[in-house]
């Protein structure tokens, strides 16, 4: 058996979506649509409404599974609404409400900026690349990230989804690093080991709910490396 050498680690590509930052809870989510849009929902109503909510992303992979949402502000919002349209009945004034709000209520975990702080100080380039049809670097910049990263790498940008190993090569080039120099940290086994076939070592963190993400072990793993 052939054993394969690696560099060290001198480089981290994060996922953002739910692996930096938390997108909330159904709850959360629908508590701040109704602040802003007051309705006078039953408590089954409201029941209803937010276990729809807690899977409604879980639908788009089976209604878009190309990810095309991704590729547009436009194409996400229209997918977001028809796939509200087959939830209980929601008037579209509070439809168009949970979408504007949605982004309100993603927050980076609480590891997250202290992860990247610890890479940064250690001279670990860091890149952010995330399958995004929305104004998601709003959230990095409103929790603190945007500075303590080298590059972000967003699909609508360049064209590319995830898994596509063109949107991971995107990725090293903007932060001039070799595949196997870094690391990929993600959240998806399907979409986040798109860079394999170029080298790139992958670390999946499976989804949580909670404050933190059990970001502090890709710190003891890159700088142990």
């Amino acid at each position: 058996m052939t054993l394969v050498t690696y560099p060290p680690i001198r480089a981290v590509i994060f996922d953002i979506h739910s692996t930096l930052i938390d997108q909330g809870s159904a709850a959360q989510w629908l508590d701040a649509a109704l602040r802003s849009t007051p309705h006078n929902l039953t408590n089954l109503e409201r029941t209803d409404l937010t276990d729809f909510l807690d899977l409604i992303w879980e639908g788009a992979r089976i209604s878009d599974p190309q990810s095309l949402r991704d590729l547009s502000f436009a194409d996400h919002e229209r997918i977001f609404h028809e796939l509200l349209q087959a939830g209980p009945g929601v008037d579209q004034t509070l439809a168009v409400s949970l979408y504007v709000v949605m982004l309100d209520v993603w927050k980076a975990y609480d590891d997250a900026v202290p992860t990247l702080c610890a890479l940064k100080n250690a001279g670990i380039k860091i890149c952010l690349l995330s399958n995004a049809g929305v104004p998601i670097r709003d959230v990095l910049d409103r929790d603190g990230i945007t500075p303590l990263v080298d590059a972000v790498i967003l699909s609508y940008e360049v064209g590319f989804v995830k898994p596509d190993p063109r949107i991971f090569s995107a990725a090293l080039a903007a932060i001039e690093c070799e595949p196997t120099e870094a690391l990929m940290v993600g959240d998806s086994g399907r979409d986040d080991t798109g860079g394999t076939g170029l080298g790139l070592r992958t670390l999946i963190l499976p989804r949580t709910r909670g404050p933190v993400h059990g970001l502090a072990s890709v710190t003891k793993l890159v700088l142990d490396n």
